[in-house]
């Protein structure tokens, strides 16, 4: 196992590697949750020890609703990651957000089916507080290190989730677009969830490219589209992290830090002693005595 490491990143669609990442340690890990989507690569990035992970596999073997989240984030928080930016492909749902342009999206819409999306379950309950799902503070930092590369970026807007993986029919593109929805993607609902129960802060670096369907003067959105872009938004990416990180230094003092404080509702001494030995990363540090 390397050394403790502070932050975590997920390449999403055309980001498979992380470039500048030195001295980099591959690490296999399983999970009470099954394995994750890939083999964590850690390695030093702007003087900070990161973790990578290849959201669909390298290769892209993995659909959205093929991913295994909980492991993912899982793996995250047993590599002592306590950020995790999160570099994802959208579409874009407003005509002044542009193909290549940068979001960092502030809300959710949530419009996927049956994934798993908490940690809790089979004897342990908790609620956590979920009104505002990506990290300001984190967010912030991407958005500074995004003005200081001159990305043309938006700070704030609302992610639909969609279950995937086809790409949305011109009704829903314009319903979601009816909603003030900002950019659409398949795949950051259940990480910011995960993460929020985990502790780990989470912002996502949408990486625009193309309209959706909505847009009657652009092509309709395609693998071949989004190809053509992606290259080119993994480069951006790869600077706005190198910049961000320097600039998140010291402790967290955002209320994703201690997200599971007051959520936990069930009694310790009712939590099945199989639930509370797989949960106990997430958990230990709230709980006095009890089990069964």
């Amino acid at each position: 196992m390397p050394e403790q490491t502070a932050f975590g990143v997920i390449g999403g669609s055309g980001l498979y590697q992380m470039k500048g990442l030195s001295d980099v340690e591959t690490v296999s890990l399983d999970t009470p949750f099954g394995p994750p989507s890939d083999a964590y690569h850690v390695g030093t990035l702007s003087g900070r020890r990161v973790a990578f992970l290849a959201r669909h596999g390298r290769g892209h073997r993995l659909l959205p609703s093929e991913i295994n989240f909980r492991a993912n984030l899982y793996g995250f928080k047993a590599l002592g990651v306590t950020r995790v930016i999160a570099v994802s492909a959208v579409g874009s749902l407003r005509e002044e957000i542009s193909p290549l342009d940068v979001v960092i999206p502030d809300q959710f819409i949530d419009r996927t089916a049956g994934r798993p999306s908490t940690f809790f379950g089979n004897g342990a309950v908790a609620h956590i507080a979920f009104a505002d799902p990506f990290c300001a503070e984190l967010g912030g930092s991407l958005a500074d290190a995004a003005a200081a590369v001159e990305a043309r970026c938006h700070r704030g807007g609302t992610y639909v989730c969609m279950e995937g993986p086809a790409f949305s029919t011109r009704a829903e593109s314009n319903l979601y677009r009816s909603w003030g929805a900002s950019v659409i993607g398949m795949t950051n609902l259940q990480e910011a969830k995960l993460a929020r129960e985990a502790e780990i802060c989470y912002a996502t670096l949408a990486m625009v490219t193309d309209y959706d369907c909505w847009h009657h003067e652009e092509e309709a959105v395609t693998v071949e589209v989004v190809v053509a872009r992606l290259k080119e938004n993994a480069e951006t990416a790869g600077k706005i992290i190198a910049g961000a990180i320097p600039r998140l230094a010291g402790e967290r003092t955002c209320p994703c830090a201690s997200a599971l404080r007051n959520a936990l509702l069930t009694d310790p001494a009712a939590i099945p002693r199989e639930t509370r030995r797989r949960l106990d990363l997430l958990i230990g540090r709230h709980l006095k005595g009890g089990g069964s």
